[in-house]
């Protein structure tokens, strides 16, 4: 499977403040654009300085690698994976996050929602889970929500977790 890759560096406003996105979708897949993967990223980012990769895939390399990662045998919505670097880097490396795209459109279509406010909703909640968010505790679990929920506001996408 071939994929298209996009890296770009958007400089916020201070010359020193690098956000770099490297965003790729596997052939064939409908995904995101590029803009708006970025604008989500940034609102997502409680800093000025860093850099993400997001990968878009197919339900094959989503289930891979949700096996391989979480000994779970199917493809998920979205997959994290946390850089954990052993050197200090010039701009904070936050990881991966992977969106696997039949698995998003299919939950966004069963639940009567706009794809994009889905696409939105999970690269969010799994760019806070590389900002050290989860959901394990009950309390976590109500304090993420809340930031996917503002963050998703200020996107201009309505409250994921009410009912439709």
């Amino acid at each position: 499977m071939s994929a298209s890759t996009v890296k770009a560096t958007a400089d916020a406003p201070q010359p020193e403040a690098a956000q770099v996105l490297d965003y790729q979708v596997a052939e064939g897949l409908l995904a995101p654009s590029f803009d708006e993967v970025l604008r989500c990223a940034r609102e997502a980012m409680d800093a000025t300085h860093w850099e993400l990769s997001v990968r878009v895939v197919d339900e094959g390399e989503g289930r891979m690698l949700n096996q391989r990662w979480r000994q779970r045998d199917y493809a998920t919505n979205v997959l994290s994976f946390p850089c954990d670097s052993l050197v200090d880097l010039p701009v904070p490396l936050l990881g991966d996050v992977v969106l696997c795209a039949p698995v998003v459109l299919r939950e966004a279509e069963e639940q009567g929602k706009p794809a994009a406010a889905h696409w939105a909703h999970l690269l969010v909640h799994g760019i806070l889970h590389l900002r050290g968010y989860d959901h394990e505790q009950d309390t976590d679990a109500l304090h993420m929500e809340q930031q996917e929920v503002a963050i998703l506001a200020r996107l201009g996408y309505p409250d994921p977790y009410i009912p439709r």
